[in-house]
């Protein structure tokens, strides 16, 4: 793709931005007001097939009503019925999977509404904060209020361990399993830290964030590349994913809290190298996991990490040349007229014609980015 200058990059971004948030409004969120319902359960469907029926459900997970709940709530005054939408998920988030037993909330129910995993694992209590705390600062209701700050509680006195983590998963009384702390539930755990932070004074909340980061950098960081590796240092067959590794620098960078850490500075410092290892050449496409030598483990293209790349280099000096090349790709490679694709494989064809209802998260997240990028 040839070189575009930035006096030629800024307007053809911003008519194709309307057009790519156009067609997320106007066809990939209606899937998930229509046939990714089940109007029964007041729950979104795991996912659609290409011709936009659910395939049969074998589970509803909370992080998936969680990740609705922070889509719907994002869309308050933009698409009609959002602010409907978002009180039926985070009701159902309460009905459906709230312990009432031991606390916390279940990782998911069968398809009649029933517990099925019963454990508690840190990603779906991580995403329940993100999405409670983006839907308060909506509609600055009590009961949001009440269920964001128990969530808060429950991950500090039951989740945490030592050096500002916390355990990945626990059993359903939460009894420890051995799974110790691991990378993406702790990313979306400082996530859900500054969406807290973003519509609220909170001491407690920014000391755990800022020692949340301080023993990111202490157990997860390669310090021969400055890569953030999956598990800790020293774990059996570790490895780092381009995607999160984005996905961290997003996080970082945008915070003024977190900027200028000793982690924000490890990953700064490896952006280069993770596009260099990353990133599938002339395409741009982001790799899902390589070694920590730079060796693929997987070179499956997903939309997600195309939308975390694209969403850093927003924040990245003199960028508006890659920004839009990379929404080029986007857009090209993964969004079609009845919603996008999932995943290619390491040759770009398409591999997953699926469509999970997590996806739409990741793209909300991304356009927000790119709308205040372009603001």
């Amino acid at each position: 793709m040839p070189d575009v200058s930035r006096s030629a990059a800024l307007p053809e971004l911003t008519a194709l931005f309307a057009r790519v948030r156009a067609h997320f409004q106007d066809i990939i969120v209606p899937l998930w007001q229509g046939p990714g319902w089940n109007a029964d359960l007041a729950l979104p469907y795991e996912a659609l097939d290409a011709n936009h029926l659910p395939l049969p459900p074998q589970r509803y997970r909370a992080m998936a009503c969680a990740r609705q709940l922070y889509l719907f709530s994002s869309l308050i005054g933009q698409v009609p019925g959002a602010d409907e939408r978002a009180g039926v998920l985070f009701d159902s988030l309460q009905r459906h999977f709230r312990d009432t037993e031991h606390g916390g909330w279940f990782y998911s129910i069968d398809p009649h509404g029933q517990p099925l995993d019963t454990r508690k694992d840190l990603y779906t209590h991580a995403f329940i904060v993100f999405a409670c705390a983006h839907y308060w600062g909506k509609v600055q209701q009590p009961p949001v209020a009440a269920v964001l700050d128990d969530a808060l509680d429950v991950i500090k006195h039951r989740f945490a361990i030592a050096d500002g983590l916390y355990e990945a998963l626990l059993e359903c009384d939460w009894q420890a399993l051995g799974a110790g702390p691991l990378q993406n539930p702790l990313m979306h755990l400082a996530e859900g830290f500054l969406a807290v932070l973003a519509v609220r004074a909170d001491e407690p909340v920014q000391a755990a964030l800022l020692a949340l980061c301080t023993g990111m950098h202490h157990r997860f960081i390669d310090a021969e590349h400055g890569l953030l590796m999956e598990k800790p240092l020293g774990a059996v067959d570790n490895w780092f994913e381009p995607g999160h590794q984005f996905e961290w620098y997003f996080l970082l960078e945008s915070s003024p809290l977190l900027r200028g850490s000793a982690l924000h500075g490890s990953v700064d410092r490896a952006f280069a190298l993770t596009e260099q290892w990353g990133l599938e050449q002339p395409s741009g496409a982001v790799r899902a996991m390589l070694d920590p030598q730079g060796q693929h483990k997987d070179a499956t293209q997903r939309i997600w990490a195309q939308a975390e790349y694209l969403r850093a280099l927003t924040l990245r000096p003199e960028a508006e040349a890659a920004v839009l090349r990379q929404l080029q790709a986007l857009q090209q490679r993964f969004l079609h007229d009845g919603g996008w694709y999932e995943c290619r494989d390491e040759r770009g064809d398409v591999s997953r014609l699926d469509m999970p209802s997590t996806t739409p998260y990741h793209l909300a997240t991304c356009y927000a980015g790119l709308a205040d990028y372009l603001r």
